[in-house]
């Protein structure tokens, strides 16, 4: 009887406890799936939910689900990728896909090359975040993002207001950019004022600080009447999910009409090193007192492979494209340091607990194993 072969992976074994490393199996790819050997990872809010809310989790539950690797074996009737390749990609669906662990396997679809001249970890930054604006755009704000972009492209509300909460975060950076890119001109955000400059530089017409008491009334006085009955702030993507940080000023801002995305959790509590355990809630309905007229709905970002298009382009085609022509600029990063795989994610996840990022545009990234690391952590 053969040995199924393992490697090391990061787990969280219960919620608020410290991480552990455990083996797992190693498993080939089976038809149209690819094998990545992962180099780097990042921590993210979801990474935090799970390890200190116990979010949909089954412990030990492996983390991570944005990845940059190279691809080391390809399943039956893969048709982008060989072996040899270095791609990041998004991956959550189950165990055998998730990030923070020396192998993955994954739909080649979830995957795409990474572009000539971007390290990777300028190109870890993407996945995730990129697939949620872009689907958020499309699924939840219902603008179109045709691509490719025809040449003639003139979008229907190219000039009404488009509200992104919390401009400086991984997500609305990109939403930012894309926006622009595809022809959206009235682009509004909320970020700290040492973030307002690169915020305009991705396309953003006016920022405002969340944390003057007066943004809401700040953010309609600076746009001009609009016809009798219609919303002065037509679309808002909410990238923070906090229920008194955005939720509650955002049911201050919005009228009938408006379109709200939230991103979900709804963080009723958030997560602390000694306090309380963290709290959320998936209904963003009940987590404001939204006007009559309102149509706020919760991002779902692990759905965005129901739009056919979508799952088969996004991943493998639009995001290497934009990234690869400049239309997107990478994330900010922060590299965590660490002797080995355990210290460099506990120290990354410690450091997100710690809101070190509240007030800075970067993600916290760790190198989750070298080419010539052994695979055992």
């Amino acid at each position: 009887m053969t040995t199924t072969p393992t490697h090391a992976a990061v787990v969280t074994v219960a919620p608020r406890a410290a991480l552990e490393v455990i083996q797992v199996p190693t498993i080939s790819p089976a038809k149209g799936e690819v094998r990545v050997r992962v180099g780097w990872t990042a921590s993210t809010p979801l990474d935090l939910h799970q390890a200190d809310g116990g979010l949909l989790v089954e412990h030990p539950q492996v983390l991570g689900d944005g990845l940059a690797g190279t691809v080391v074996e390809v399943g039956e009737g893969v048709k982008k990728l060989a072996v040899g390749d270095e791609v990041f990609g998004f991956v959550w669906r189950s165990q055998k896909e998730k990030a923070h662990q020396v192998y993955t396997t994954a739909p080649e679809n979830f995957f795409g090359k990474i572009p000539n001249g971007i390290p990777p970890e300028a190109a870890v930054t993407l996945p995730n975040n990129f697939v949620t604006a872009y689907h958020t755009i499309v699924t939840d704000l219902q603008l179109p993002l045709p691509w490719p972009r025809p040449d003639d492209h003139q979008p229907e509300h190219a000039d009404s207001a488009i509200l992104i909460w919390g401009g400086s975060s991984s997500v609305g950076q990109y939403a930012l950019q894309i926006l622009k890119y595809f022809g959206y001109r009235h682009l509004l955000t909320t970020a700290s004022k040492k973030h307002h400059d690169l915020l305009k530089s991705f396309g953003a017409t006016r920022c405002f600080d969340y944390r003057d008491p007066n943004v809401t009334k700040s953010i309609l006085h600076s746009i001009p009447n609009t016809e009798k009955g219609k919303a002065k702030v037509p679309f808002i993507l909410d990238c923070i999910g906090s229920k008194e940080g955005s939720v509650a000023p955002l049911a201050q801002l919005a009228q009938r009409g408006t379109r709200v995305a939230i991103l979900l959790p709804v963080i009723i509590r958030d997560a602390t090193e000694d306090g309380p355990a963290p709290e959320y809630t998936f209904d963003v309905q009940s987590s404001a007192d939204w006007a009559d007229g309102v149509d706020v709905v919760g991002v779902r970002t692990h759905f965005y492979t129901d739009n056919s298009f979508h799952a088969e382009h996004l991943q493998p085609s639009i995001m290497p494209a934009m990234l690869g022509r400049g239309i997107v600029k990478p994330n900010r990063q922060r590299i965590v340091e660490g002797a080995k795989m355990l210290d460099r994610a506990q120290r990354a996840l410690d450091t997100l607990r710690r809101k070190e990022n509240a007030n800075n545009a970067f993600l916290f990234l760790f190198l989750l194993t070298a080419k010539g690391e052994a695979c055992v952590c």
